[in-house]
């Protein structure tokens, strides 16, 4: 990655809350000015943006900048837009976890390429660097949520995408848990994390303590650190991490008020999104460090789980946001074959498929696309590598 220079041109592609958000929260700044935006609307639609930036292709989003932000919420299209900086020789920042978790990955070794702070995956990295810094040594990387409902109407969430803002899809993605599946496979995937045995528990707590006393136990369950999330009033809409520290410590942190342990909790109650994107932007342009990928050898995947009794004909728009499927995170390897819901666009369902089935991708079809292309390349990925699993080191010392 070159040097980038002072004030750094960025380019955004996206025009919805979060690009909106970011541009007017850019106004401004001294160290970057934001001189291109990749738009698919038709120019005289678009609201809250000069219409002297916009542009209507990859290509020229590219040559008008140093550096991306992605934050459309599309994968089909992030996957495009990433591509085509790479080969541009450009820095991507995101903001689209959605992007990470099923088409992230093929990206590995390109290029510069991270999640940003302010979604709740991208605040929970940072928030992990602060707290390994310090010694601790994470058991759980916390999201929260208030209220979850996996069978939302559709009135619901019209009602509620007009009060809030924000389309229908998103909305929906957030009440039925399919966006938090997909923020903490990413944090899974780019932390080096696991999940709970059987998956995601998600726990509905009165307290963020009885939370993390239960996500705790999973932990040691599962062997090692996992990203989770809990159900409760308290601290809704925020992170946390659950860990641990050396004993010889235990009354400094009581008095520090900490708790008595074993398992402390290190909170944030808020993610900021887009006012917190530009931390993020100035670590890559100075710095020359992500913050949070997916890693190129996913062990975490978000499927498509049918919400109801699929038949062949059967037509799904978008998964993300669907009324008929929602997202579950799921082991890659054990899942091979399994469709990601973030792949899951102008799909026709082939053969019958129960309420409650994790989809293979054998059971719709797709249009092809680059981001269908990666994704059976992540996969083919994941196959070999359970096909041929690194050695043990107890193996490795035994054989010396």
């Amino acid at each position: 990655m070159n040097e980038l220079p002072f004030p750094f041109r960025v380019g955004v592609s996206g025009t919805g809350f979060i690009a909106r958000g970011f541009i007017a929260a850019s106004r401004g700044r001294n160290d970057f000015r934001i001189t291109a935006v990749l738009t698919r609307r038709p120019p005289v639609s678009v609201e809250g943006i000069p219409q002297e930036l916009l542009v209507r292709t990859e290509e020229e989003l590219a040559d008008h900048c140093d550096l991306i932000v992605e934050c459309s919420g599309d994968v089909l299209h992030a996957t495009k837009v990433v591509d085509e900086a790479f080969r541009a020789g450009l820095p991507v920042v995101t903001m689209n976890s959605e992007f990470h978790v099923t088409t992230g990955s093929w990206f590995t070794g390109r290029g510069m390429l991270t999640e940003a702070e302010g979604d709740q995956s991208g605040s929970l990295a940072a928030l992990a660097e602060e707290v390994t810094a310090m010694g601790f040594k994470p058991l759980v990387y916390g999201n929260t949520k208030r209220y979850m409902n996996l069978h939302p109407s559709p009135e619901e969430m019209e009602f509620w995408a007009a009060k809030q803002g924000i389309s229908l899809d998103q909305v929906t993605a957030f009440t039925d848990g399919t966006k938090v599946h997909i923020e903490q496979a990413l944090v899974a995937n780019g932390l080096n994390a696991g999940m709970a045995i059987g998956g995601l528990a998600g726990p509905r707590t009165e307290t963020l303590r009885q939370a993390t006393d239960v996500l705790a136990e999973h932990a040691y369950a599962a062997g090692g650190p996992i990203a989770d999330y809990a159900i409760t009033p308290e601290c809704p809409g925020g992170i946390f991490i659950a860990a641990t520290h050396d004993s010889i410590h235990a009354s400094a942190l009581s008095y520090f008020k900490m708790g008595p342990g074993p398992v402390y909790i290190i909170q944030r109650p808020h993610h900021l999104c887009y006012l917190e994107m530009a931390k993020t932007i100035r670590r890559v342009a100075t710095e020359k460090r992500p913050l949070l990928n997916n890693g190129s050898n996913p062990g975490i995947s978000v499927a498509a789980l049918a919400k109801r009794d699929l038949k062949p004909g059967d037509r799904i728009a978008r998964g993300l946001g669907s009324f008929a499927v929602r997202g579950k995170c799921v082991s890659t390897r054990d899942h091979l074959g399994h469709l990601p819901i973030g792949l899951l666009q102008n799909a026709v369902v082939r053969r019958k498929v129960k309420a409650g089935d994790i989809m293979d991708l054998d059971d719709v079809e797709l249009p092809e696309s680059l981001a269908l292309t990666a994704w059976r390349e992540i996969e083919s990925r994941v196959r070999a590598a359970s096909l041929n699993p690194a050695p043990l080191l107890s193996d490795l010392l035994a054989g010396s």
